[in-house]
């Protein structure tokens, strides 16, 4: 599904979220700024796909990134976008091909949903962390307001899917989007799951109302 929308991939999620991932990915940088004291960190990109978040972490952190999907035409897209100091590999999410300790810091954008197993997919970031690295969980969540919950419900359901269907050719894949997100722990689930994998520490921030969450989490 992602090899066929890799092509449009970039272009519709700039569009349909008004250009505002690209500041929630900045926040990502920000907050691991915050919490990393090393000079140059190590930091493992998981489900990276063309690379926006990778891109990010790089600029605005000037870290050592390594960028893992499992998906090859979004590692190909991303190749074209990242610096000669970002390695990307392509590898499987629940099964990462580094030693337990490897990395300061480890981060997932709008891909723990899509994995087969949300807590398998926890403990393994966990396992590739040093102890007191930091991870950080950028996904889709459930806007705390009743009135932009249910506008976005809305838009999320109905226009999203029409859109995105249209302008990538693929229908399913844009449909798949809102049914994933609703079958995804909301932002007090995801972090108890985070903490039954190992972290301390955690916590979560609203972005945008909640639309998106931003959970960060300690190795200990």
């Amino acid at each position: 599904m992602f090899a066929t929308i890799a092509g449009r991939y970039d272009f519709l999620n700039h569009v349909l979220s008004g250009n505002v991932d690209k500041r929630w990915r900045k926040i990502v940088a920000s907050r691991l700024t915050e919490k990393l004291p090393t000079a140059r960190p190590v930091i493992l990109d998981v489900a990276c796909g063309t690379g926006d978040l990778s891109v990010t972490l790089f600029e605005s952190m000037r870290a050592r990134v390594v960028g893992t999907d499992f998906c090859r035409p979004m590692l190909s897209i991303a190749a074209g976008k990242v610096s000669s100091e970002v390695e990307l590999l392509e590898s499987d999410a629940l099964r990462l091909p580094f030693v337990t300790g490897a990395f300061d810091a480890v981060t997932i954008a709008f891909g723990l949903r899509n994995l087969a197993s949300v807590e398998g997919g926890l403990s393994e970031l966990c396992r590739v962390l040093k102890p007191n690295g930091w991870v950080a969980v950028l996904e889709f969540s459930r806007p705390s307001n009743a009135v932009l919950r249910t506008m976005f419900g809305l838009y999320f359901r109905k226009i999203l899917p029409l859109l995105g269907g249209l302008v990538s050719g693929s229908l399913s894949a844009y449909t798949y989007l809102p049914a994933s997100v609703s079958r995804f722990p909301d932002q007090d689930q995801l972090a108890l799951l985070m903490t039954q994998a190992g972290f301390d520490q955690v916590s979560y921030q609203n972005l945008t109302g909640g639309i998106a969450a931003l959970h960060i989490g300690r190795k200990p």
